[in-house]
């Protein structure tokens, strides 16, 4: 395993980490989910990422009760704030209110006195930036925290962000979490340059664009697959990106790797992505996606993908 620096602090993650994103406390079972963090950890990843929204904290809750049988201080945990917990009108959202109580209940959930990351899940129009940012710099204060980030926040707002730390000796975000891989290179464009130029690390989301580039879409929809059972990679199952995609499988096939240690190993050749978050159903899939830290891209293949899949 490779272990890599969040941007400009001395927090260092696994190159691949794993999340619990559709998996934990939702389509597979407790026992499951300890396997999977069991080989996970074995396999020497020390990043684990959740978040509160996760099956309404059932994620945070089996993932507690399968790291529970670890070392704390091994592991770099992660959970979010942001989502809608309840119908309650401040059961979301990013004011003090929310962030002080769901901190909590991710605590109590992962079985944890701290979170080594926090992220404010998305940006929140209805509550002034200088009150979340108060609300995280008294939680790193209190040893609650020990670093926060973002997750989907566009360039201008991290940029603030930073700015407003500085005018008020807050601490500032040190993390950027969003989507990227080469299905979705968006954020190559302003997000990925702002957060380097201000020293914040990227641990990015669905780098296998959602499992379609692992090639388990070519021939169809699977069924229990996640585009079986949601709309959410509805627009990028489209006959043309499946044209490339196979096309994708073929130049790792010739390289003799796995699709989706292709598509893991050309994320991980941006120096600002400290880690590549990655899912599982089985243990086998962690297995598969740690083989990527060793695959080698020429100049070549990756000119060869980028022209694929253009920005």
């Amino acid at each position: 395993m490779q272990y890599r620096n969040v941007g400009s602090t001395g927090l260092k993650v696994s190159a691949v980490s794993i999340g619990g994103w559709t998996t934990f406390g939702g389509s597979i079972e407790d026992d499951v989910t300890g396997k999977i963090l069991r080989t996970s950890i074995e396999k020497g990843i020390n990043f684990v990422d959740l978040a509160d929204v996760y099956a309404r904290g059932e994620a945070e809750k089996s993932a507690g009760k399968a790291l529970a049988d670890f070392e704390r201080s091994k592991l770099v945990i992660s959970s979010k704030v942001f989502g809608r917990m309840s119908d309650d009108p401040n059961d979301r959202g990013l004011s003090r209110k929310h962030v002080m109580e769901s901190v909590e209940r991710s605590l109590k959930n992962l079985r944890t006195d701290y979170l080594d990351l926090y992220f404010c899940h998305r940006e929140d129009p209805e509550t002034p930036l200088e009150e979340t940012m108060c609300a995280m710099d008294d939680l790193v204060h209190q040893g609650k925290i020990l670093y926060w980030g973002t997750s989907v926040w566009d360039a201008k707002t991290l940029q603030k962000s930073h700015d407003l730390a500085t005018d008020r000796n807050l601490y500032a975000p040190v993390v950027e979490q969003p989507r990227y891989s080469l299905l979705h290179r968006e954020i190559e464009s302003a997000v990925l340059p702002t957060a380097a130029r201000l020293g914040m690390g990227l641990v990015v989301w669905s780098p296998l664009g959602g499992g379609l580039l692992t090639g388990k879409y070519n021939h169809g929809i699977p069924d229990a697959s996640r585009a079986a059972t949601s709309k959410w990679l509805e627009d990028d199952l489209q006959d043309a990106n499946l044209d490339r995609i196979r096309t994708f499988c073929n130049i790792a096939q010739e390289l003799a790797v796995e699709p989706g240690q292709l598509a893991l190993a050309w994320a991980l050749l941006r120096p600002e992505v400290a880690s590549v978050i990655t899912g599982a159903t089985r243990p086998e899939h962690v297995e598969s996606n740690v083989g990527a830290v060793d695959v080698k891209l020429d100049e070549t293949t990756v000119k060869k993908l980028e022209e694929l899949f253009p920005v």
